[in-house]
């Protein structure tokens, strides 16, 4: 990684030299911390500054894999993890394709993970930030409430070696705010959010996020619920991130491998409008997510998952590669120490267009800006596609935005949004998510209202 960390390194060091014979070892040495602030009228509701450290261990042997872990970094736990994960891998079940990562010559992408400014930046100041962002957001509307104002941040160090050749080691932090609004007009309350992220707080825009989050509210007022028809939907940035995160899902290498994909054995279709080009580049620095190595040590890499509108590859850790008889593409998530790696993307994002959402919403004579969903991920299925979600926006009538809506929910399947996409906007939204926003134009969805 770009910057190491000596001490996390030794200890994983360590730890693998104790090998036996015929064991795989794999040690994730971590440690980090957060602080997390919540505000409410102009007082502290809710802090936290709290860190953590602790140790996992694989250990595979005869094809079958044994883990442990600990939250302590102190000699006599980690001794004890260690034999409990040896112990572990004598009663797992035997894994043809169970096995370490192998460094496959893929270099790494230099970046800046850590920002001095932002781990020195005093905790006084940060409950300021919270507390601006929620007179701001209180300002740009006399109509609205804030519900909460989040100041949020985290800071880590990994180290991870194993006896198959990896040894990396490396420190990051980042931080965020976010602000929850509520606009009443006498008869209903309406919500809205706002964001702002930066490599420090310094870089925060939060006359955007207040904006953003007072806008999303207050246009919102006097809503009812639209005639059910077929339409054209516009997706907000953040809707946008939601549902390529569905998306990303289906084109998991272990779902593909359990047949729990929609795309499973269409490697080289056309899936999507030829306008679609999908990637996941955890290397582009702009994105919350970016990493120059994966779950495993492997360097992270840019993977181009749909190439003009065609299926190229699924993403895959050091195990899915295996169990589908190819290589990995950096793609191992962990949660921390005390998982395993699994698989999964790591910074999506579309290939943007050029023109933003009001440029977009010209271009439509009838249709719906769906602004905020709910129950996204567990209204849509994997394997068949089926999509459906509630929702609320305004409708577009005649180029232009006009009437609130809401209580309605979209339906159609994956596989027909993907090819239905009419347009991608240029307003990319850097979230703190997985995936990157911009505004998405999708043709032909059902819209069921009243």
């Amino acid at each position: 990684m770009t910057v190491g960390v000596p001490e996390l390194q030794a200890i994983a060091d360590r730890v693998v030299a104790q090998a036996a014979p015929g064991e795989q070892v794999e040690a994730f040495v971590m440690r980090g911390g957060e602080t997390a602030v919540r505000v409410y009228e102009g007082e502290v509701e809710h802090f936290v500054s709290a860190q953590s450290e602790g140790v996992g261990i694989r250990i595979i042997r005869d094809g079958r894999t044994g883990f442990a872990h600990a939250a302590s970094l102190g000699e006599d736990a980690i001794a004890e993890v260690l034999a409990e994960a040896r112990d572990n891998s004598a009663f797992g079940t035997p894994d043809d394709w169970a096995g370490l990562a192998v460094p496959d010559g893929v270099p790494q992408v230099p970046q800046k993970f850590w920002d001095d400014d932002l781990a020195a930046y005093p905790t006084g100041d940060k409950i300021e930030i919270a507390k601006a962002l929620e007179r701001l957001a209180l300002a740009a509307d006399p109509r609205v409430r804030v519900e909460d104002c989040n100041y949020d941040d985290d800071w880590g160090e990994v180290a991870v070696s194993t006896t198959t050749g990896i040894r990396e080691s490396g420190r990051g932090n980042s931080c965020y705010v976010s602000v929850s609004t509520l606009a009443d007009d006498g008869d209903e309350t309406q919500t809205g959010f706002g964001f702002a992220v930066g490599d420090s707080p310094r870089e925060f825009d939060l006359g955007k996020a207040a904006r953003e989050a007072a806008e999303r509210a207050t246009r919102l007022l006097g809503a009812v619920k639209p005639p059910s028809k077929r339409t054209t939907v516009v997706l907000d940035p953040f809707v946008t991130s939601q549902f390529l995160s569905v998306v990303s899902s289906t084109l998991n290498g272990e779902s593909v491998a359990k047949g729990r994909s929609l795309f499973a054995g269409r490697l080289g279709e056309a899936v999507a409008n030829p306008m679609v080009t999908l990637v996941d580049d955890p290397t582009d620095a702009r994105a919350y997510t970016a990493t120059d190595i994966d779950g495993e040590g492997l360097a992270a890499r840019r993977n181009v998952l749909i190439d003009g509108g065609t299926l190229r590859m699924f993403v895959h850790s050091s195990y899915s590669a295996r169990r589908m008889g190819t290589s990995s593409t950096g793609n191992a998530v962990r949660g921390g120490y005390a998982s395993s790696p699994g698989v999964g993307c790591l910074a999506l994002q579309l290939v943007p267009g050029t023109l933003d959402q009001a440029a977009l919403i010209a271009g439509i004579d009838e249709g719906v800006l769906v602004q905020s969903v709910s129950g996204m991920h567990s209204g849509v299925n994997p394997i068949s596609g089926d999509f459906s979600t509630g929702a609320s926006g305004m409708l577009i009538r005649n180029g232009a935005v006009a009437e609130p809506v809401r209580e309605f929910t979209i339906a159609s399947t994956l596989q027909r949004m993907l090819l239905d996409v009419a347009a991608i906007g240029g307003d990319v939204d850097w979230l703190p998510m997985r995936a990157a926003g911009m505004s998405l134009v999708i043709r032909d969805v059902t819209m069921s209202g009243s």
